[in-house]
């Protein structure tokens, strides 16, 4: 049973609906070894979940997550943190292999591992108080998940900047950077998220998964193109929604995920 994150999954498993993954580690929802191992596992269950269209990750209205557990880290020699690389980097992108679209609800601090988890959702919606940075190289660390994200997300020029120096964002320029993209009233930021996750609810979600594998092939993208645009052929929901698209329009077809 998970420590510090819960995982709410839609009431009946036979209609889809969305997700909620909290990171509950009060008072600073920092980021140890533990808490990215659970995040993780709860991005698993999502993944395979048939009733789940979208996921919102959230930390609580005070703060996302402060960022990495440096008590923790300071233990580590390097035999220890070799060991652990590996695994670490791969639970702080977890959001990247869950198939569903993913938005991070942001509020108060969003920091080092906090951010970089953040970095690997679809989508971000941040409180106009948020404050949002890399700041492990003040610690004589870099991040271990983030930089490359970043760097595709924002231009490596501006990714640089805000790995080099450690630097703190706040919304207006992460929203002029296209590190975020919605900026509202912090008591707004869930519901937005809501807002944006239930648009997939009535979505064709072979398509959507499809569409997310080619955003995370990088260089392959138009080869893994060409192999997820062929399988969707097998499913029903092309044979619904191409016929119904013909003869309607786009929104007249209900998709089942077969």
């Amino acid at each position: 049973m998970a420590e510090f994150v819960t995982l709410e999954l839609p009431a009946e498993p036979t209609t889809r609906g969305v997700a909620l993954l909290r990171i509950d580690r009060p008072p600073l929802n920092l980021v140890g070894a533990q808490l990215a191992r659970e995040v993780a596992a709860a991005a698993a269950t999502v993944a395979e979940h048939p009733g789940v269209a979208a996921l919102i990750v959230y930390g609580d209205a005070r703060v996302f997550s402060a960022g990495d557990e440096m008590a923790e880290l300071a233990e580590l020699d390097a035999d220890q943190a070799a060991a652990m690389a590996a695994d670490l980097q791969a639970a702080l992108g977890c959001l990247t292999r869950v198939p569903q679209p993913t938005v991070a609800a942001i509020t108060g601090y969003c920091l080092g591992a906090g951010l970089e988890l953040a970095l690997g959702a679809d989508h971000r919606i941040v409180g106009d108080n948020v404050k949002l940075g890399l700041p492990q190289i003040k610690a004589g660390l870099i991040p271990l998940s983030g930089i490359r994200r970043l760097s595709l997300l924002i231009g490596a020029s501006r990714a640089k900047d805000l790995v080099y120096t450690g630097r703190f964002v706040d919304a207006e320029e992460a929203a002029k950077l296209g590190l975020v993209d919605e900026v509202v009233a912090p008591d707004n930021v869930l519901a937005a998220a809501r807002a944006w996750a239930a648009q997939f609810v009535t979505a064709a979600p072979r398509a959507l998964a499809a569409a997310k594998a080619v955003f995370e092939s990088g260089p392959h993208g138009h080869a893994t193109a060409v192999t997820e645009w062929s399988a969707l052929f097998d499913t029903e929901d092309v044979r619904t929604g191409t016929r119904a698209f013909a003869a309607e329009g786009p929104d007249a077809a209900t998709f089942t995920g077969r």
